[in-house]
């Protein structure tokens, strides 16, 4: 019980502290979208500027503060305007002498007072003394002052229960105003102490972390600390609430004035109170409140938190929906919103008209759900490897992983045929276009893999060419990635010189080009000469087949299964299926056992009698037999293009299938040569192990 009520009173705190902030933001948005009036001259602009500057930094600095700081804070400035209220009604209530007899409505449509007599002083005596009290105990004024306090606040009212003249009960007010007022600056003087040691013991810890972390682990804390996100979430929704609810007023007062209270329903139904509005209007007013939604940069950087919300429950329910723990795939409520944020600075979207606005929003989150979905496909596609390569028989598994898939192909397709029924072909259309089209190919290429990998799981011999037909796929659908890859820095080119060209926009083709471009292409360069040199360096062992293998009772050192057809040696006299072996050598060059390098020149090849995996020799063979004919496979030719680009292959399935069948004897007999990392790197003056060769599909699947 305790611990939950701890737990409720943080999470109050928490909830206090964010709508404490929001204020802050709401000036410094009004600010930056306020206008100057160019009549007032120079010495007028240069005054508004400076209370403008002023503005901004005191609510810059109250944004920033501690929690403890802005709790104090925010206690002194509502005691300030208790204090400016209390003198306010009284002041205006002591100089309106025929302010009781006026009927007076407010916009609720209810009297704010009552009529003059008993009722009226006995009223404004409850609300003075009210005010009175909260300004006492904010302060934390001690009892003689608190008691002088309240007893000031009320005299004004003792004056008009004596029914003094009108300039001797403003005299009253005056006065008692001014001695309040005076409190009140005593107060704040007297705390100003603390305020000066609390703006160093921020500006010491921010300077210390500069020093220590850095800035960016200094800005990382800042954001966590004042909740950044949640700050603007509120500010936006709290803006866009408001102004829902004075456009829907704004309609009913239009509507009553013009005696039309049909409600104007979509079915024709009539609405006497005039509630519901037709879909016009609706349309209408939705259009209005999202075009002010993104009118300004901290109103685009509050939907984009918004956004970043919403994306953020949607991946996490998308990934327990196929299954998947990943951490790694928990950033779409990250991607998202600086996504949306970076397309609505490089178009300029807050800056532009109205009309033109509400256009350039739809647009902009048309690119975002196509880049959404193709996050989701990265999700989604390593769980559906994982359960096609692990040989999974559970259908609870692999529907939710294949019907995502399925959503992924189909929305794309729904959302290019809409788009080119609704819309002229331009640069924009063709991107969207491109995207789509881009991510119906890497899920069918995901889906072959996918089927690929089950025939084999449902197949009782080994597939030796399961790994080369991975790769072709992965290669093509990775070559098709590239070239659209070029295809839209093209289509951003021309946008660029001819439609709208921008710093940001150019900022952003070059990390395209290098990232999606560059990078690609030298990967899949990498890739390709990694596999080049394996098949070059299979193809340079001897290969012992039929009766040769019969001198050697052992398994695989990698896969741990019998030798059927053939088996390679190492010039450290180790052997090994040659499928298992070429997927070593994707990694590094090294003998798995030894840890001996695995090429040599052929005059310096070692033609001695070669040893089993335990220690034991089998009876030499002639250089020529133990050459014998190639691998089925092992000579194969690869086209340069079509490897150019591919991510790897995604071998060791058959590694995984037979570590199922391990027992502990072998275990024993394979694994007596056991080496570190660090021993790795150093055996036999080697060189380190080049992990950037490694293969994720490989790794995945191995594991």
């Amino acid at each position: 019980m305790a611990s939950t009520q701890a737990r409720l009173g943080q999470q109050a705190l928490a909830v206090l502290d964010v709508a404490l902030r929001v204020p802050c933001i709401f000036i410094i948005d009004s600010i930056f979208n306020s206008y100057s009036d160019p009549g007032l001259g120079w010495p007028g602009t240069m005054g508004k500027v400076l209370i403008r500057v002023m503005g901004v930094v005191i609510s810059i600095v109250v944004l920033l503060l501690s929690q403890k700081a802005l709790f104090r804070f925010y206690t002194l400035f509502f005691a300030v305007v208790l204090a400016a209220v209390a003198v306010l009604i009284n002041y205006h209530v002591t100089s309106h002498i025929d302010f009781y007899n006026t009927y007076y409505k407010t916009a609720l449509g209810f009297r704010l007072f009552p009529k003059n007599g008993p009722t009226l002083w006995m009223g404004m005596a409850a609300v003075q003394l009210l005010f009175s009290v909260g300004y006492v105990f904010l302060l934390d004024l001690q009892s003689v002052f608190a008691a002088l306090v309240v007893l000031d606040v009320m005299i004004p009212l003792w004056a008009m229960m004596l029914e003094l003249p009108a300039d001797a009960r403003q005299l009253v007010a005056v006065f008692s105003g001014l001695a309040l007022a005076l409190n009140t600056g005593v107060c704040l003087a007297m705390r100003l102490k603390w305020f000066y040691y609390s703006c160093r013991y921020v500006y010491l810890l921010v300077r210390h972390m500069y020093r220590i972390y850095g800035l960016q682990l200094l800005l990382e804390d800042t954001w966590k600390r004042i909740r950044f996100p949640d700050v603007l979430r509120v500010f936006w929704l709290t803006r866009i609430t408001t102004q829902a609810l004075i456009l829907v007023y704004v309609v009913r007062a239009v509507r009553e004035e013009s005696g039309d209270a049909t409600g104007g329903a979509a079915d024709g139904s009539s609405d006497p109170q005039g509630y519901l509005l037709s879909w016009d209007v609706f349309w209408d007013l939705t259009s209005n409140l999202i075009i002010s939604g993104c009118d300004s940069t901290l109103t685009v950087l509050g939907m984009s938190a918004v956004i970043s919300s919403v994306a953020h429950y949607l991946g996490l329910s998308i990934l327990a929906f196929i299954g998947s723990t990943e951490e790694e795939d928990k950033r779409l409520g990250f991607v998202a919103p600086v996504l949306f944020f970076i397309l609505a600075l490089q178009t300029g979207l807050s800056s532009l008209n109205p009309e033109e606005r509400l256009v350039r929003l739809s647009r902009n989150m048309c690119l975002l759900l196509t880049a959404i979905l193709h996050f989701i496909h990265g999700m989604t596609d390593p769980v559906l490897m994982s359960l096609s390569a692990s040989h999974v028989s559970s259908f609870r598994r692999h529907f939710p992983v294949l019907v995502v898939s399925l959503a992924l192909f189909v929305l794309p397709v729904a959302l290019s045929y809409t788009l080119w029924h609704n819309n002229v072909l331009n640069t924009w259309l063709f991107a969207v276009t491109a995207f789509c089209v881009e991510l119906c190919l890497k899920v069918l290429v995901s889906l072959t893999v996918y089927g690929l990998f089950m025939a084999d799981g449902f197949s009782n011999v080994l597939w030796e060419k399961l790994d080369d037909y991975v790769y072709y796929v992965r290669s093509t659908g990775n070559i098709i990635e590239f070239l659209f890859g070029v295809i839209m820095f093209g289509n951003g080119a021309y946008t660029m010189m001819f439609e709208a060209g921008s710093k940001i926009r150019a900022c952003m083709m070059c990390l395209h080009a290098y990232f999606n471009i560059y990078l690609q292409a030298k990967n899949g360069w990498k890739t390709f000469i990694n596999r080049r040199t394996a098949v070059k360096k299979i193809n340079s062992l001897p290969e012992l087949r039929g009766y040769q293998l019969m001198d050697i009772e052992d398994v695989c050192a990698i896969c741990y299964q019998e030798f059927v057809s053939s088996a390679r040696i190492t010039p450290c006299h180790h052997y090994f299926h040659a499928l298992c072996l070429r997927k070593w050598l994707y990694i590094q060059d090294t003998c798995p056992m030894c840890h001996q390098r695995v090429y040599v020149e052929d005059e310096g090849r070692d033609r001695a009698a070669f040893s089993n995996n335990n220690g034991g020799y089998a009876a030499p063979q002639d250089a020529a037999a133990a050459a014998g004919p190639p691998a089925a496979g092992a000579n194969q030719q690869e086209q340069p293009l079509g490897e150019l680009l591919a991510n790897g292959a995604a071998g060791g399935i058959h590694v995984a299938r037979g570590a199922e069948q391990l027992d502990n004897e072998l275990l024993e007999d394979n694994d007596s040569i056991e080496y570190d990392e660090e021993e790795w790197g150093t055996q036999n003056g080697r060189t380190p192990i080049e992990e950037d060769y490694i293969n994720d599909d490989t790794d995945s699947t191995e594991e």
